[in-house]
Order: C-alpha cells, then structure tokens, then sequence
C-alpha cells in the first residue's frame, strides 16, 4: 500500500467503522474489502439479507455514536495462522481467502495467485474497533472522533474480487471529508451532478440523440449539437492556422497491411471494428488516423526544410467499445477527433511538443477551465509485448517529452504502464466545476512510425534522417468534449457557444412584423463564427409570454428580446439575459454591436451588458 495522507487515513478508518457498525447490527455479516476511493470510501459485505436505504440511515446514526464516544483504534500484530484460525471460527470466508494469499504470496492482489515466485509473508496487522477485529495493513487515526466529516450514501452490488463468477456482495459507499463544510461542498456537487449530466441535458437542448436502428455508442447530432461542433471546429482551425497547421482530408476505411504496418493490429486489435472484405482484400474502419497522415507525409521525398510539417484533420475514427462501457457522448464507438501529426527533426521536437502543450492551455484558458493537469503515462518495459521492445528509443523520447513539460510550467503527473504501444503520452486531465475529472485530449511521440513507415527525411548533409512523430488532438473528439462543456457549463453555454444566442419574443400579433424587422437587423451583423452571422429567432407561438420566458430558459438561451406597445413606440427594445438581468430601451444597433464584440472575444460570461 502506498503512504497514506492524513484525509485518507481518516477515510481508511471511517471505512473500518461502517464494518464495525454492521458486523454489531448484522453479526453474521461477511466482510470483503474497504478501500479509499477518490472523496471516501466503501466497504463490500455478504449479508443474508438486502440492504435498503432507511439501513443506511440507521447505519450511519451507529457510526456517529461510535464516533462521539471517542472509541480507540487498537492494532495488534498476529501470526498468520493466527490469524487464518480466527477468521475461520468467526466464518469469515473472505477474509481467510485473502490471509491465505498472504501467506503464500505476500500480496492479496487479484492476479496473486498466479504470480510466480512470490514470498509470502508470516505476520499481519490486525484493527479492534468495540468488538470488531478486522484485517488491515492501516493505518488508522487514533480514535473515532479523528475521522472527520463522513456521510454514507449509496449501496451498490460488486463481485467479489471483480470477477462474475465469484458471490455477489452489497457495497457500501461512503463520502469522508476533514471538515464539514468541505463534505457538504461535495454532496453539492453529487446533486449539481445529477443536473448536469449531459445524457439529460443533451436531450432537455437537443444536442444529440442515440438510434437503435443505428447502433450503440454511434450519435447524432442534432442542429443545435452540429452549431456548437461547428464553432469548435472554428476555433481549432484559426489557431492551427496561426501555428502553421496544414489542413488534410483522408478515408474513414484501410486495408488490412495498412494497420499491420502501422502495429495497430498487433497491439490494438481489440479495441478494431471487425474486419471489412471487399473485392477479395479486407479493410478496417479506422481506429485512428495516423497511418493514413503518414501516406500523406509519403506523398513525396521531404527536404528538413519543410520541417516541421504540421497537418491537421478533423477526421472520424471508429473503435470497438463493449456495451457496458458506452456511456452517452463520454465513450463511444464512433467519433470525431480534433487530430493532428507533426513530422519534425529530432531536435525539433522538445519545442514543438512544447507548443502543443500551450494550445492545449490556451484552448482551456478560453473557455474558462481553470482546474486542469498533465499525467505523463509511460511504459512497463518488463510487459515487453505490449510495448515496442526499444528501450534506448524509450528512454531519449521520455526524456524530450520531460524537458517539455518542465518548461512548460504545466502541473504533471507520471504513471507507469499506460503508454501507448508506439510511444509515451501525455494526457490532459481536467475537472468541471462540479468536481468530475476526466481524461478529455491526448499528446503523443512517435518514435516508431519513422521505422514502421520509413518516415524520413533529407538533412543538410544530403542523407537520410527518421523523423519524430507528434500525435496531438487538443480539444479531443467532439463527443467527449461536447459532453464535458455540458456539465462543466450545466448547458448554459457562453454566448458565442450558443446554438441560438437570440430569441425575440413579441408579446402579441400586433408586435410580429417589428419581431421580425428586429431579427433581420441582428441578423445583418457580420461576426467571426462559424456561419458569419449571429444566431437569433422568433418565438411567434401564442403562448403567454411569461411560457415564452419558460420556454428560452428551459432552453438556455443567453439573450431574450421582449417586444410590445412600449417597445414599438419608443423604437427600441427590452432584454432579459438567462440569469434573469434586464436591460431596457437598448437600440437594436447598439445591442447588435455589443453581442458582436462579446462574440468575437468569445466571452465566457455576460461582461458587456
């Protein structure tokens, strides 16, 4: 176990207290596992009997008695038979599956017991809690009133140890926090959360849909998802264009050597479409886009005077995901990548994966993501066939992809065994203001694609140089990125977002024809978007209009123009923004003139009006 911080010693031991709790309600209870997990923690118990949610109340009631009374955490250490025995007589089956793992293995992990040449160990730490003993490495806090803030939440059913084939447990979730106030925090975020979740969302605002009759994990995008796509789409290809990105279009389907060349069909097969025949030959829907930029770099012999060349596609991608896994537009099993690959010179590449982690900043920075980091995933060189067997190769390309990120100034992580089979990458990490993380873009050096390929290019000395492989997609693919800005912003997406910025509401028919001068004039406005123009429509319905209003707000509509007597009169109009501020007797040329400027900033919050 690795060291433990003070919060998740504390979360450890409230974990301890849940089992302590139920083994003193419920004595026959059989106890598996209680971990820490990212805000608690959660304990697995084999009950004779289903546990509902007034249990947990009443669970959780114990546990803050126990909590008051200042009750010790008492650990003792006993011989591994010891130990064994008394988990036998106390018919603690689970628990005697674990100590004997121990025992002839040292590890209680799921794949201990096909480890080969493992030692196993003859002491364990032992916990008591009131009545309760329970086996646990620790450590744990002193005594019960050290935990900290705790609320149970949730049970759920877990295999044990994972596996389908073993019993079925009932798991205990549990939130822990130091203090109050930060445990309340986070029970907001659970039910910001549930608001949030982009699954409702996408339906409440038409963004997407799923069909049956087109298969899972394969989305459509409604009119209002394909504006907002569009405007992403818009600002990636400015700021390519700035940094000297070449757009390519390329086919969504290969042939089979295409990939075996590539290695994708050694190492990545698995996660491939089933294979395509056609005229005799098989294809593969594309997993990734790379070996076709690559037939692109072939098109001709390079000079290092083009280099660095960076080509930029928009390009769909398909990947076979297990039905358990789909999960709205987060995991799918077809997808739009903001990709991109960049052949450079070795010397090269520390600067421009340098760049690319800017863009990354740069794109979040724009859209108000302050919460984000970089997890550096490198090899497990001893699983040599899951990696590209090239150590020295290795050892140079992590070595660049570190000097970049020191410099870059960023916050970073290193995890091993998570590289991708070509090379280490570089994820971002980034969190919504509700708290959720998720892994959203990918930076990558190739250092294989040069041998794979023969990607290479004449230096000043007339030979023949490898060139380096930056694969990059800052924004990700569409899908999940979409997905992310819609719980991040809970659908209320910054104006120049916004798949309609403007709806105009006349309050009776007399005000219609003045609705629809006013549309035209908004509509007049040139402004740097994806369709040049700003979004705006009528809502001419005969609804009242306080079921308008409803209805933009339902819709998450930043501006609502109100027109009626007064306005037809006065020859200006009145505005509601979304977050229910009104402005009155604007003119429409001034309200123009300010929506473009807010729009052209690309503004993440009403600043102008």
């Amino acid at each position: 176990m690795k060291d433990l911080n003070l919060l998740e010693i504390q979360r450890h031991s409230c974990a301890h207290l849940l089992a302590a709790i139920i083994h003193a309600l419920w004595p026959d209870a059989r106890f598996g596992v209680g971990p820490v997990t990212e805000d608690g923690f959660y304990y697995d118990v084999d009950l004779d009997l289903p546990l509902k949610e007034a249990d947990l109340a009443l669970i959780q009631d114990k546990m803050l008695e126990f909590q008051q009374e200042n009750m010790l955490f008492e650990r003792a250490e006993w011989p591994i038979d010891k130990a064994i025995a008394y988990m036998e007589d106390h018919l603690q089956p689970y628990k005697v599956e674990l100590l004997k793992l121990l025992k002839e293995k040292g590890s209680t992990s799921v794949n201990a017991s096909e480890e080969k040449g493992a030692s196993g160990i003859d002491v364990v730490s032992v916990y008591k809690l009131g009545q309760f003993i329970d086996l646990c490495k620790g450590p744990h806090v002193n005594s019960t009133s050290d935990i900290g803030a705790f609320k149970l939440i949730n049970i759920a059913g877990a295999y044990w140890r994972g596996d389908s084939k073993n019993p079925q447990l009932q798991r205990i979730y549990g939130l822990c926090f130091a203090s109050q106030k930060e445990l309340d925090h986070r029970l907001w975020q659970k039910e910001e959360a549930k608001k949030r979740d982009h699954r409702h969302l996408g339906e409440q605002l038409e963004i997407f849909r799923f069909s049956e009759d087109i298969g899972q994990g394969l989305p459509l995008w409604l009119p209002n998802g394909a504006i907002i796509r569009q405007e992403l789409e818009h600002l990636a290809r400015y700021e390519e264009n700035r940094e000297g990105y070449l757009p390519v279009v390329t086919p969504i389907i290969g042939k089979e050597k295409l990939y075996e060349k590539s290695g994708h069909l050694a190492h990545y097969h698995e996660d491939m479409y089933a294979p395509i025949q056609i005229e005799e030959e098989i294809y593969y829907l594309r997993p990734m886009n790379c070996p076709h930029h690559h037939q692109i770099y072939l098109a001709r012999p390079r000079s290092y005077r083009e280099l660095p060349l960076r080509i930029a596609e928009y390009g769909s991608v398909f990947r076979y995901e297990a039905s358990g896994g789909l999960s709205g537009l987060m995991r799918t099993r077809g997808f739009c990548q903001n990709d991109a690959h960049i052949y450079c010179t070795y010397e090269q590449a520390n600067e421009e994966f340098l760049k690319v982690m800017q863009l990354h900043a740069r794109y979040y920075d724009l859209l108000g993501i302050k919460d984000y980091h970089m997890r550096l995933s490198l090899p497990d060189l001893d699983g040599s066939d899951k990696y590209v067997n090239d150590p020295e190769e290795w050892n140079a390309t992590i070595a660049i992809i570190r000097d970049a990120m020191n410099e870059s100034g960023l916050p970073y992580e290193e995890v091993a065994g998570e590289a991708a089979f070509y090379g280490p990458k570089v994820d971002f990490m980034i969190k919504s203001v509700i708290g959720v993380s998720y892994a959203i873009s990918t930076n990558q050096l190739d250092f294989m694609a040069s041998k794979r390929f023969d990607l290479h290019y004449i230096g000043s000395d007339g030979l023949k140089h490898p060139v380096y492989v930056i694969h990059r997609a800052p924004l990700g693919s569409h899908e999940r990125f979409v997905a992310f800005l819609l719980e991040h912003y809970a659908g209320n997406f910054p104006t120049w977002l916004a798949p309609i910025q403007v709806r105009i509401m006349p309050i009776a028919d007399r005000h219609k024809d003045r609705a629809h001068e006013v549309l035209k004039m908004l509509q007049a406005f040139d402004i740097p978007s994806a369709n040049g123009k700003i979004r705006v429509d009528i809502d001419d319905s005969d609804e009242r209009m306080q079921r308008k209003i409803a209805n933009a707000q339902c819709a998450k509509i930043p501006y609502m123009i109100i027109l009626g007597d007064k306005e037809i009169e006065s020859g200006k109009i009145s505005i509601r923004r979304r977050d229910g501020h009104q402005i009155s007797d604007i003119d429409v040329l001034s309200f123009g003139k300010i929506l473009v400027e807010e729009i052209r900033g690309r503004s993440i919050d009403f600043t102008l009006i």
